[in-house]
């Protein structure tokens, strides 16, 4: 949210950001605000980066993450999902299964009306994710 606000102050009336939320952006970090129907837990850092080549990485909460997605316009897939095998507490490592296994069902993503990036399952609630600041 900072991140809008301060792209919105600072540029006014310019054609926009140098890194436009309203688009999935590949070698661009996004950090997960939701999984399906619940928040995080506090403090927690998810994170998920699109690399241009294919691979998908970043943080789960407890573990390093890693995979390979497919993206086709609005279509997007992820697969292969793996993760480094360290231990939390227990409500982190629920989160982080929570997680990767929504991660595996995503179907496609669009943009929210405020601007926040939003990974769909068949059915349910999405990822609901914001690009990291620079």
């Amino acid at each position: 949210m900072k991140y809008l606000l301060t792209c919105a102050a600072v540029l006014g009336g310019l054609s926009g950001c140098a890194a436009e939320p309203s688009k999935l952006q590949q070698e661009r970090s996004y950090m997960l605000e939701w999984i399906g129907e619940r928040p995080l837990i506090d403090n927690s850092h998810l994170t998920l980066t699109l690399a241009s080549d294919g691979r998908a990485y970043g943080n789960a909460g407890c573990n390093h993450w890693f995979g390979r997605y497919t993206l086709d316009g609005e279509h997007l897939a992820f697969d292969q999902i793996g993760s480094t095998r360290k231990g939390c507490a227990p409500a982190l490592m629920e989160q982080e299964t929570r997680f990767l296994k929504a991660l595996q069902g995503v179907q496609r993503w669009d943009v929210s009306a405020t601007e926040q990036l939003r990974f769909w399952p068949a059915q349910g609630k999405p990822l609901r994710l914001w690009p990291e600041e620079d």
